[in-house]
């Protein structure tokens, strides 16, 4: 279709206006990367915008030689998958229930549900509610308190009330209850919302760090993301190199090129990488998974 002059402007504009959307996305991540593979003391200069001017791997390899980094990647990774799980099997059960019309007070339950989403107990109640529960320094207490997600429940619910109701009658005249018919029909016709919703979980378990802030005082437990928040929080660049490299001192040929803030750059690097690595492979079921929530019964 050949377009007027109007449609070419609007067209330049538009593309105009992408462009910089992506550029202002996207540069910050790019500097970071940059600042993680330049020397510490040329970062310290000023001026590194596009390219390292002194590239090194220096950097990196402070932070992989620190085994409470991976000892931190480890727990958010077993946290990410198995929190996921948890979280989408409970939430998903929950909506399942709700979305049948035969649920003595489905309403009321509902409406409890929804308050969550509005109202909640307060950090204090929740500390001493774990504290009673003996859940301080677990690895559960990561888990847990956040395995029902009521969004999460929202969206699975309209889409299970989409369903055909024909499917699930078969089933039921092949003698298949409610859990078979739940696990063997519905959970497999729910491919595109079950990867969507499952990678927001994933991604909201991996990069929260509050949680284990508060509950958590052996080091051995804390997530990556915590163990960021206390590399970038440090009170001096010596109290983060002595617990990098030890006090053997057996890295000390680095310190004169690696700085705090090479160091947090290195370690945001690494530890947003997992999750970003998931993206492509789900993300050709976002459009249909996410588009499942807009709709209205």
């Amino acid at each position: 279709m050949k377009l007027n002059m109007e449609d070419r402007m609007l067209q330049v504009v538009v593309y105009t206006a992408l462009a910089l959307l992506s550029f202002v996305t996207f540069y910050p991540v790019w500097n970071t990367l940059v600042i993680s593979l330049n020397e510490g003391s040329d970062t310290a200069l000023g001026g590194l915008t596009f390219w390292p001017r002194a590239f090194t791997m220096e950097n990196y390899q402070v932070v992989f030689k620190n085994d409470q980094f991976f000892q931190s990647l480890w727990i958010s990774v077993a946290r990410a998958v198995s929190g996921t799980f948890i979280s989408i099997l409970f939430t998903a059960l929950l909506a399942y229930s709700l979305s049948k019309s035969e649920l003595m007070g489905r309403k009321f339950y509902m409406m409890l549900a929804v308050i969550t989403m509005f109202f909640s107990g307060g950090l204090i109640p929740t500390y001493l509610w774990l504290r009673e529960l003996h859940m301080f320094d677990n690895f559960w207490v990561l888990i847990i308190p956040g395995m029902v997600n009521v969004w999460n429940m929202i969206v699975f619910r309209t889409f299970f009330r989409g369903l055909p109701d024909g499917i699930e009658e078969s089933a039921k005249v092949d003698g298949c209850g409610n859990y078979g018919i739940f696990f063997r029909i519905v959970m497999p016709l729910s491919g595109p919302i079950l990867a969507t919703l499952s990678l927001f979980t994933a991604v909201t378990l991996w990069n929260e760090w509050f949680n284990a802030s508060i509950y958590i005082n052996n080091q051995q437990l804390i997530p990556i993301q915590t163990y960021l928040i206390n590399v970038i929080n440090s009170s001096s660049f010596q109290e983060q190199m002595a617990q990098i490299t030890g006090a053997s001192g057996a890295m000390n040929a680095f310190r004169s090129t690696v700085t705090s803030k090479s160091l947090q750059m290195t370690t945001i690097m690494v530890a947003t990488l997992p999750i970003v690595i998931v993206y492509p492979f789900v993300q050709r079921f976002f459009v249909q998974g996410v588009m499942v929530g807009s709709l209205k019964e």
